[in-house]
């Protein structure tokens, strides 16, 4: 079974939408958890009550969704951004992958041009559909992972002065990789079957790019090369 982490900041009145397609999902789902930051805001939003919301009165960003799945109790996890909505085969495509090649996976992968600033070669996943996995350095926008990972995820802490917004995505593959010895890949987004892609592409272009993402934050962006 597995677990779902969802966040939740500026952008909740998408939530109870990520939620349904979540409880749409072919694979049996064992609980769903958000994390809610100090919403500046102020949303609110109702959520079913099989739902488990946790609020946090200070926003401690993106690195704690990680810090909740700790909390989880099923052998698979997998963390959502709040710009992706999955096809209803997405968790069955993650556990057909894993099963061939057992690693960290995500809807949107990149292998870098530079190995020393955030300079994207290629990208595979739900913007360049792929029919076969791929290898890629990092991945985003849903991270699918086994439980027992989050003690090579936990094992190398992030620098204090790291930002709270950003980075989670590459400490991720790198101390799995380093301490696990586990690799990371985007499973197949093949264009004949989006129920198997990890995101849809509409809604992501759509919210993706609001002002409230990070990608479009210059700051945000800067931090991303330390």
């Amino acid at each position: 079974m597995v677990t779902i982490i969802l966040n939740g900041y500026n952008r909740l009145k998408y939530i109870n939408k990520q939620i349904d397609a979540m409880k749409s999902q072919t694979v049996k789902i064992k609980e769903i958890l958000i994390w809610q930051n100090q919403n500046s805001k102020n949303q609110t939003v109702k959520i079913p009550k099989d739902v488990h919301l946790i609020k946090s009165s200070f926003n401690f960003g993106v690195w704690s969704r990680f810090a909740l799945a700790l909390n989880s109790k099923s052998e698979y996890i997998c963390v959502f951004d709040d710009d992706t909505i999955p096809g209803k085969n997405w968790l069955k495509n993650c556990i057909n992958t894993i099963e061939k090649k057992n690693g960290l996976l995500g809807t949107r992968g990149v292998r870098f041009a530079s190995k020393k600033e955030y300079i994207v070669g290629e990208e595979f996943g739900w913007n360049n559909p792929n029919d076969d996995i791929k290898q890629v350095d990092i991945v985003g926008h849903s991270w699918f992972f086994r439980r027992d990972w989050l003690a090579g995820f936990w094992r190398e802490l992030p620098d204090i002065d790291v930002s709270n917004y950003v980075g989670e995505d590459i400490h991720f593959s790198y101390t799995i990789q380093k301490y696990l010895k586990l690799n990371t890949y985007v499973p197949p987004h093949p264009l004949e079957d989006k129920t198997l892609w990890g995101s849809n592409s509409n809604f992501a272009l759509k919210v993706g790019s609001d002002k409230n993402a990070i990608s479009y934050n210059k700051l945000r962006m800067a931090e991303m090369d330390l």
